[in-house]
């Protein structure tokens, strides 16, 4: 938008706030509050995600107390929390605190004496907005962990069993000549690609094809042997982090180039790069990956608090079972701290128990002496000399 424009569109919204002033001066003033706030976060270069999710909470939030912001207090919070935490389907305590960091930081956006939003409130209503999310009102993030505990990482077989069904959908949609084969087999490709390396929802989502490159120390990979990733989650203000992930998985290759060469081509692309288009020659959506992947989990009857980011679960505890070392593991899955990544696996009770009798070998050992299968290796190389 050019300066001009935007010019423009600020004397419009001046115009009709001051319009709806004379009618309902507490709406206009919340309008010129709202837009001052996305104003202040646009400036911290926070997304327009985060702004507008932001917005929407704070709206929710005045409608549920049925007051402006210069009314609000800390009761009120306390009485929306109860009412999101109550009945059949209670919000969860990181979507809870979500809500209340929004709330609390528009609220420090009003009180700061830098924008005279408390000056101005009274002289037009005789009171003023205060801060009214607190210590004692609001949620603590005190676990590093918050997700539900009853997800997890699919196992080997259930890796196996959806993609299998994945595979037969769009086969069956293909031998019955219904509509929608491609989309089909889009869908099943994509989801063995989230596990071949790990990716997030969006990250899986937003890939072009030219984001695939080859890896000179592994050839047989072909084309298709680094995932460079551009769209990683980013920090507060900050870009999307990128990442180059590598191909460990050997039927990677094969299925991606048997996607690329016979399947993307027939929806007749404008834009060739981008690797999972829609029929309208969009780029798929996250809501109808995460609505795929729970109608094909819940038709194979798997447990239903299983979703899309379980297969990036999946990849760091099969690496890791593998022997994959844990710092490698780590960097693909562009994790920062390797606790991160802990929280990540959850290893079968064979890898477990493996591993334990592996350790009790090693402490009841006596001293100086070695494993046996140490001295296999030796014994085989003496053999050999």
């Amino acid at each position: 938008m050019a300066a001009g424009d935007e010019d423009a569109g600020a004397s419009v919204l001046q115009f009709r706030l001051a319009g709806s002033a004379e009618a309902d001066p507490g709406t206009a003033v919340f309008e010129e509050m709202l837009v001052g706030f996305a104003r202040q976060q646009r400036s911290r270069s926070l997304s327009s995600t985060t702004i507008t999710a932001r917005e929407s909470h704070l709206r929710r939030f005045a409608a549920f107390c049925d007051s402006w912001p210069w009314e609000w207090q800390p009761v009120d919070v306390e009485d929306w929390t109860s009412h999101m935490r109550s009945g059949s389907r209670p919000l969860s305590k990181a979507t809870i605190r979500g809500y209340q960091n929004a709330v609390s930081l528009f609220c420090s956006y009003l009180v700061d004496a830098r924008y005279s939003w408390a000056d101005r409130c009274m002289e037009l209503f005789g009171t003023h907005p205060v801060q009214i999310c607190h210590e004692w009102n609001t949620t603590a993030h005190l676990a590093e962990h918050e997700a539900d505990p009853r997800v997890r990482p699919l196992t080997r077989d259930e890796v196996q069993m959806f993609f299998d069904y994945a595979d037969d959908q769009a086969d069956i949609a293909l031998s019955t000549k219904r509509k929608g084969w491609a989309t089909a087999f889009r869908d099943s490709t994509l989801f063995k690609v989230t596990y071949a390396f790990g990716l997030r929802r969006r990250e899986v989502a937003m890939l072009d094809l030219h984001d695939f490159t080859r890896n000179p120390t592994a050839p047989e990979f072909g084309r298709f042997g680094v995932c460079n990733v551009r769209w990683g989650k980013a920090s507060k203000g900050s870009p999307p982090r990128r990442r180059a992930v590598v191909s460990v998985f050997d039927w990677t290759a094969p299925v991606l180039r048997q996607y690329v060469d016979d399947v993307l081509p027939r929806f007749g692309l404008a834009d060739s790069a981008v690797l999972w288009p829609t029929e309208r020659q969009g780029r798929v959506g996250l809501q109808h990956l995460d609505e795929r992947f729970a109608q094909w989990r819940d038709e194979l009857g798997l447990d239903p608090s299983l979703h899309l980011h379980c297969l990036r679960h999946s990849y760091v505890t099969h690496l890791i079972e593998d022997g994959f070392d844990p710092l490698f593991v780590q960097q693909q899955v562009g994790h920062r701290w390797g606790s991160t990544t802990a929280l990540y696996t959850g290893v079968s009770g064979d890898y477990r128990n493996r591993a334990v009798r592996k350790a009790l070998d090693a402490a009841l050992r006596p001293p100086g002496s070695l494993s046996k299968g140490v001295t296999d290796e030796l014994r085989d190389e003496d053999r050999q000399l």
